[in-house]
């Protein structure tokens, strides 16, 4: 968004003075690395301020900074810069060293025609500032139009898809886990034609909705299903960024649908991945274009409520609940509702029921004379 940084320490001294695109690589090379998915201004402000310390490897104090730069670009260096510092000479390098004797000793002899040359040069860039400002006409900005909704759209899928590409890893890993989920459920669940498979879409149903909100949950000893968030990583770790445009102007709707979109990618893809394990190695009745169209669903479904819990939840809860919910909406959802009382009525608005019924409906359409309600699926 903007062309040149300036980094400031206390006191007003310049830290990094230059181009947006080589600030991290000059903090790089003083051993200053920038965290994955942390703001590079916002992690150098903190850095200045000292409330987060440079790796030891580094040997970089944050009181040292503007002496680096100083020395990073020829500048002499002034005594008090030195002892504000902390450091001495011979800490810095030898070649660092010398350019700080030189420029002591520069700024000790300096001559007076220097001074002279010096006071002439500002008085001439503060004319011609004057000039700028009183006679010449700078561009007039009061009227420019706010970017519309689709064209913020834009800008946010494009920025939404680099995010993703740079977590290949993670999105592979999250692939690769629904593989394994898919080859222990289809193996461990029973494949029951009085149910219907019912118990094996049962886990099918924790484990989708377990894997999109994100969190590594262990189904039991035996199952041994391990999963990992990827639906809440959309919104909770962005969140401070969203705050930040949002106060600058930006549109939620543009932000929130080009998440969505990106996102749909991961709806398409997953079924996919996950029936390629499990419907082969649990060998359901039903058809595998059949359950991957309610996976769709429901992973869609589980997704927009982990969204919710992203965007109204700090991280730590909003994990804890995206595993609880699943896993007792699931429990909810097997109660009679003849029986079950109060639970089973509760249970016919679960969306957890609602993907069960579609699994067991599907392989029971393949049955020939086969009464559905008998079997409590109206």
């Amino acid at each position: 968004m903007f062309d040149d940084l300036i980094l400031l320490a206390k006191g007003g001294i310049t830290v990094y003075h230059g181009s947006v695109k080589k600030v991290e690589e000059y903090f790089a090379g003083l051993g200053i690395n920038v965290p994955e998915r942390v703001n590079p201004p916002d992690y150098f402000i903190d850095i200045l301020e000292g409330i987060v310390k440079p790796a030891t490897s580094s040997g970089v104090n944050y009181k040292e900074l503007p002496l680096r730069w100083m020395l990073h670009n020829g500048y002499p260096v002034p005594p008090d810069i030195l002892d504000a510092s902390g450091v001495a000479a011979s800490s810095i390098g030898g070649n660092s060293a010398q350019g700080i004797n030189s420029g002591a000793a520069g700024s000790d002899g300096q001559s007076f025609a220097g001074d002279l040359w010096t006071d002439v040069k500002t008085n001439v860039e503060l004319k011609k500032d004057h000039i700028q400002h009183n006679f010449l006409k700078s561009k007039d900005l009061s009227n420019r139009r706010t970017a519309g909704v689709f064209q913020q759209y834009r800008y946010f899928l494009g920025r939404v898809g680099k995010q993703r590409l740079r977590e290949a890893r993670i999105q592979a890993v999250d692939f690769l886990i629904l593989l394994i989920a898919g080859i222990c459920l289809g193996t461990l669940a029973k494949v029951s034609d009085e149910t219907f498979g019912a118990s094996g879409y049962m886990y099918t149903v924790i484990a989708v909705c377990k894997f999109e909100t994100l969190l590594f949950f262990a189904l039991s000893c035996s199952l041994s299903l391990l999963s990992k968030i990827a639906a809440l990583r959309s919104f909770s770790l962005d969140k401070l960024h969203y705050w930040r445009e949002s106060a600058s102007g930006i549109s939620s709707l543009a932000y929130f649908l080009s998440k969505n979109t990106i996102d749909h990618f991961s709806t398409i893809v997953k079924p996919v991945v996950y029936l390629s394990m499990f419907y082969f190695f649990n060998n359901p009745r039903s058809s595998f274009w059949d359950n991957y169209l309610v996976l769709v669903c429901l992973v869609y479904c589980v997704t927009g409520i982990a969204y919710a819990l992203a965007i109204y939840l700090e991280p730590g809860q909003a994990q804890l609940w995206s595993v609880l919910l699943p896993v007792v909406l699931t429990l909810v959802a097997n109660q009679d509702t003849a029986e079950g009382g109060f639970l089973g009525t509760i249970g016919n608005f679960c969306y957890t029921k609602w993907a069960m019924e579609a699994f067991v409906i599907t392989n029971a359409e393949r049955f020939d004379m086969i009464t559905l309600s008998s079997y409590g699926v109206n």
